[in-house]
Parts: structure tokens; C-alpha cells; sequence
């Protein structure tokens, strides 16, 4: 079964303000420091989903992620997409 965040915020150059990303076969998510502007979302294929914000605050933007992760895989199957947004402004999300 497919599962996606769709993480929402406002829009600016290099993000729409809606982005779904995938949370099947999710290895880690990590920011480098607590106040670190990029979280990591890890898969186990290799590739790596990069979430860069404004700065975090005691690591709260990949405690969110890892949270909404968490509820949406409680959600039932029929709900494929599950709506979050993050504490801190998002500037880009990117996978590769």
C-alpha cells in the first residue's frame, strides 16, 4: 500500500506550497543539528527526499516529520494521502 505526506505551506520559488511525499520504505529521517535547516528523509532503494526550511529548533522539524509519518501509517488503507505541515517555512523539497 501506497502512503504519502502531503506537505503543505506557503509557496515559494522552488516550492509549489504542496508536496507529496512518499513514506514507503522510509530508513531514517535526520537533521545534521538541532538547528539544522535540512531533514533527511532516507529509503531503502538510496534515494534521499531533502526538506530544507527555515532553521529548526531542538531537531522539531524531523520530530513533526517523524510523527506525521507515524499517524499516517495509523490510517486506515483507504487514506492514501495524509495533510501535515511543519513548524518551520519551508523553502524546497526535493528527491533524488
Amino acid at each position: 500500500m501506497e502512503k504519502f505526506l502531503d506537505i503543505q505551506g506557503t509557496a515559494v520559488a522552488a516550492y509549489a506550497g504542496t508536496q507529496l511525499v512518499s513514506i514507503v520504505g522510509i530508513k531514517s529521517i535526520r537533521t545534521a543539528t538541532a538547528t539544522g535547516v535540512t531533514t533527511l528523509i532516507q529509503y531503502i532503494d538510496g534515494t534521499t527526499t531533502t526538506i530544507t526550511t527555515a532553521a529548526s529548533v531542538a531537531f522539531d522539524v524531523q520530530t513533526t516529520l517523524q510523527g506525521h509519518v507515524k499517524a499516517a501509517l495509523e490510517t486506515s488503507w483507504t487514506n492514501p494521502i495524509y495533510v501535515c505541515t511543519l513548524p518551520k517555512a519551508i523553502t524546497s523539497i526535493v528527491n533524488a
